[in-house]
């Protein structure tokens, strides 16, 4: 079959959206880290912008392998945005125009340094900005070490920014605008402060100048992007009549946040969907405890009723709508009001994602990692809803099935996949519910510390977890 490319762009049918007839972009900004996330999510958006701005294309630097970028490359930069929902579509994306991997680091020191590029985008995972437990990068990082040791092809995003950016200082050239588009906490700011202990270590003047010149907006990025497989790109290739092998897929919803600096980022990003605002913060906040507050109860509580798939799990009524009540009575009063942030509407948003028949997330997957998850998904929640007085009922119901599922796991001899699951075995392997609610909370393990004092919650939770572990679910509000 004939490859997608710029020369076979007539080929496509009428009816599929794609840059055809589009002049091509210069290049504006810069992202490291060219995967199927960014391919899908952040791309889309600047695909969009193109289409009234052609100052804004993107060159995509890969730090670790030339694969993705290579397959780019071949397809003139183009490939198809599979979206995976009720009704699905598909999309030709052509925002990339630039494809650098390792070998291509004079290339990319250049563009750094490039006055065009105002905006340097990143989606590296968490672990990619090389930060300590605390949050502070970690100068031991081995990637870090050899960036700060001297050298011409950094390992690491940090040791890249800070080369752009001095390139730039010493041009006499105003900074580019970092910015992290992995969830992170306060990834801006955590960025910005690992940018300036970088500098810090072998130039007094750059930290200083990237302290008070640099901006690093905070974002928040969201919509669900499942692997890339062959069966993908069968049915992509079905569907536009070329092959194409860099396509990506996602669901319809896509959000992406980000912290208004005060001066602009060069892009117009508000004008095709992203939400421009003074509180990140507030929207992490309602991510964290709404959708995922909702899967994690969806999956522990889903499991014991026989669910497989979140999916599955929305399909059971009276389960559907025990996760909406606990959305809007537990979750949504505990959560500031913010301009520009519908929490209704939201809840609203979240279940019918959930909804989606097409992109299956199995139930087993969204428990594991509870402990490291629950603290922040469900326990900030209860706390908050004590500290006001209020017994949260459903995530009361929701931390007792995350206590059945470990005492059932542990009892049946299933491992437990978490950081801590030995440990979680041997607080769960015998005795009643409220032992192990008691021994998880006294080892810090999945609860808040609060409850160490709160007899009224540790005694909900565990009267929760016996009735789920027996399958009675009367007294759960089910």
């Amino acid at each position: 079959m004939t490859r997608l490319t710029h020369a076979t762009l007539d080929q496509l049918a009428a009816t599929i959206q794609s840059p055809r007839g589009r002049p091509l972009p210069s290049i504006g900004i810069v992202h490291f880290g060219p995967g199927a996330f960014h391919r899908a999510h952040q791309a889309a958006y600047i695909d969009a912008l193109l289409d009234h701005d052609l100052r804004w294309g993107i060159a995509a630097v890969s730090m670790r392998s030339k694969r993705t970028v290579a397959a780019l490359a071949e397809q003139d930069g183009l490939y198809t945005l599979a979206i995976r929902d009720a009704e699905s579509s598909n999309r030709v994306i052509g925002a990339h125009r630039r494809f650098l991997g390792p070998d291509d680091a004079a290339e990319t020191h250049s563009l750094l340094a490039d006055p065009a590029v105002r905006l340097v985008t990143s989606t590296v995972t968490e672990k990619g900005y090389c930060l300590a437990a605390n949050g502070t990068l970690d100068l031991s990082h081995a990637d870090i070490v050899h960036d700060l040791a001297g050298t011409t092809t950094p390992r690491s995003l940090v040791g890249w920014l800070v080369a752009g950016l001095a390139a730039r200082r010493n041009a006499r050239i105003a900074p580019f605008v970092p910015m992290p588009c992995d969830n992170l906490a306060s990834n801006g700011a955590k960025l910005h402060a690992a940018l300036v202990a970088f500098a810090r270590v072998g130039d007094t003047d750059l930290a200083d100048w990237i302290a008070g010149e640099v901006r690093v907006p905070s974002t928040m990025v969201d919509s669900i992007t499942p692997a890339s497989d062959p069966a993908l790109y069968d049915d992509v290739a079905q569907a536009i009549g070329l092959e194409d092998l860099a396509a990506v897929q996602r669901e319809s919803f896509a959000q992406w946040v980000i912290e208004d600096i005060g001066t602009p980022l060069g892009p117009d990003l508000a004008s095709v969907g992203a939400t421009i605002t003074t509180d990140v913060a507030s929207y992490e906040k309602a991510k964290l405890r709404i959708l995922n507050g909702a899967h994690s109860t969806l999956a522990y509580v889903g499991l014991f009723r026989g669910a497989a798939s979140v999916a599955d799990a929305m399909n059971d009524a009276a389960l559907a709508g025990f996760v909406d009540a606990m959305i809007r009575d537990d979750i949504i009063p505990m959560l500031p009001s913010t301009p520009g942030l519908d929490l209704d509407a939201y809840r609203a948003a979240v279940l019918q994602r959930f909804r989606n028949p097409v992109i299956v997330h199995r139930l087993d997957q969204i428990a594991q990692d509870g402990s490291q998850k629950l603290p922040y998904r469900l326990g900030d929640t209860l706390v908050a809803n004590r500290r006001a007085g209020r017994m949260p009922a459903g995530v009361v119901t929701a931390l007792g099935a995350w206590v059945a599922f470990l005492m059932q796991r542990t009892r049946d001899n299933i491992p437990i996949v978490d950081p801590a699951g030995d440990h979680l075995a041997d607080a769960a392997r015998d005795g009643t519910p409220s032992e192990v609610v008691a021994r998880l909370i006294d080892s810090g393990l999945g609860f808040p510390p609060e409850l160490r004092d709160d007899a009224a919650a540790r005694s909900a939770i565990a009267d929760a977890a016996e009735r789920i572990s027996r399958g009675d679910w009367s007294g759960v509000n089910l």
